[in-house]
């Protein structure tokens, strides 16, 4: 007997040595067949094949054996594998409340581009405001619904520019939880959800102050008065006294201020108090751009034309704002008018007053009384009515309205003295009713003189009208975040041409 024929009786091996002793590298094609044979480029020297013959060997059969029971094991691992794979593709699906986002096609920059991009802050908002005048016809868009607009031509054109310039420059100062910590539940969720988007923003904004068009002042007007307002003192003077020690240390700091006396800084605001903390700061009043939910003209603070109307949303969960998005068509819509809510403000008494449990078509209530809610939820109410009804609370403005649209439900606005969101290039006549408050009275023999044919018509739009008051976890063109950033831009605009006259 041969040593190696001694040495293999004493060890049992657990795999063939056919396994443990590999071939030598030689030059084979990528492909492998299914029953893992090699293909062999060319032909070899017969002495080279006969070197790779096997050789055979006794070996234990218990080794055989104890090779084929650990298979299963394997295969059984290999399916758990797989199983796991498969929950963690079904976690990571994305949820419907998130629409979704292609990824954007590779940036090509053009000629145009740079050029607009050499120009300094100033020249690049001139440039903006005449080719808006001039700017030419355009008969049609695929990402936009002309009916909605009051001028499609206009507002593409500006939209484009915003895209292409506008750079903001945010300030760091000031300590959370009034600044830079935004509030992204309840009616004033708006000024939160802005102020974490454009916090996020890449393309928008821009750390060289230098290069910004316009300046933003990034404080919450909630958090404000949670941080600082004592409960019953009915005294917002501290509030307002401490925004303007702010911009006076941001003036006496930076020269951006002072430069143009705050007319390219603004503000988002949606507390109904926004307004009236600004008062104590003669430029901050009179120059900033402020962007408010408390949009009313009436007052002396909130400028059409210079400021921006801030629509005001109601966000009960911050991690799904598009909850509920959606509603019936108008053959499941059986009631003619709806609204329910607490009774404050000088519009809302009047509209119970005139209104409630007088007529089966309009459902006006104060809060929703708990016999009805059972039957049918708030929510289910403006789903299934025609028209919902908008009456100002406090202040002009009402999260009902945003509401409506979600719910696709024609809105129905009272509020005398309130300048609408977006108005210089939305046409609310297309989508909304204005009823003057004094015309309460009437109110049922307004929307029933509304031919069926004109009520479609609102009804489409409400719904074409939709994706432009949504707040998205991730922003998307012509959404509310854009649409507000346009509106503030669009205002910049509109001072540079006052200047120049």
């Amino acid at each position: 007997m041969t040593t190696t024929g001694a040495v293999l009786q004493i060890f049992t091996l657990p795999y063939p040595l056919t396994v443990w002793f590999l071939v030598p590298p030689v030059t084979t094609s990528s492909y492998k067949s299914s029953n893992s044979t090699m293909h062999v480029k060319g032909n070899l020297p017969l002495e080279s094949v006969e070197q790779f013959q096997p050789v055979e060997f006794n070996v234990s059969t218990n080794s055989i054996a104890k090779s084929a029971s650990t298979t299963p094991v394997v295969e059984e691992r290999a399916k758990a594998t797989r199983r796991r794979r498969r929950r963690r593709k079904v976690k990571t699906k994305q949820t419907p409340d998130e629409p979704i986002v292609p990824p954007p096609p590779p940036r090509v920059v053009t000629a145009w581009q740079r050029y607009v991009w050499s120009l300094p802050p100033h020249e690049a908002l001139m440039y903006a405001r005449k080719e808006i005048e001039n700017v030419s016809i355009v008969t049609e868009d695929p990402d936009l619904y002309a009916p909605l607009f009051r001028n499609i031509s206009i507002f593409q054109r500006s939209y484009e520019l915003m895209e292409n310039i506008l750079k903001v420059y945010i300030y760091q100062d000031g300590a959370r939880p009034i600044f830079h910590e935004p509030h992204l539940n309840g009616i004033y969720a708006s000024e939160g959800w802005f102020m974490k988007t454009i916090e996020e923003n890449r393309q928008f904004v821009t750390r060289d102050p230098k290069k910004a068009h316009l300046f933003y002042l990034p404080y919450s007007a909630r958090q404000l008065e949670l941080a600082l307002y004592v409960p019953d003192s009915h005294n917002i003077k501290p509030l307002s006294i401490f925004l303007r020690d702010y911009v006076n240390m941001l003036a006496a700091k930076y020269p951006y201020w002072n430069r143009t006396h705050g007319a390219d800084h603004f503000l988002v605001a949606c507390h109904d108090w926004g307004p009236y903390t600004l008062t104590e700061h003669e430029e901050l009043t009179k120059n900033t751009i402020k962007a408010l939910c408390n949009a009313d003209s009436s007052e002396g603070i909130f400028v059409a034309g210079k400021d921006v109307s801030l629509p005001e949303t109601t966000i009960r969960n911050p991690k799904k704002p598009l909850r509920d998005v959606g509603g019936k068509r108008v053959s499941q819509r059986p009631i003619l008018a709806f609204f329910a809510g607490n009774m404050h403000g000088r519009v809302r008494p009047k509209l119970l007053q005139v209104w409630g449990d007088k007529d089966e078509d309009m459902r006006i209530y104060g809060p929703l009384p708990l016999r009805v809610s059972k039957k049918m939820s708030y929510v289910q109410h403006m789903k299934s009515s025609r028209f919902c009804i908008c009456p100002m609370g406090y202040e002009v403005n009402s999260p009902r309205i945003v509401e409506a649209f979600y719910y696709e439900c024609v809105p129905v606005i009272i509020a005398d003295n309130f300048v609408l969101p977006f108005s210089e290039v939305l046409d609310w006549s297309a989508f909304s009713v204005v009823v003057a408050e004094k015309d309460i009275p009437n109110l049922k023999d307004i929307l029933l003189a509304i031919p069926l044919r004109r009520y479609l018509n609102m009804q489409t739009n409400v719904k074409m009208l939709q994706k432009h008051f949504l707040w998205n976890p991730r922003p998307i063109r012509y959404d509310l975040f854009h649409m507000i950033l346009h509106s503030i831009w669009y205002s910049r605009l509109n001072q540079i041409q006052l200047q120049q006259q």
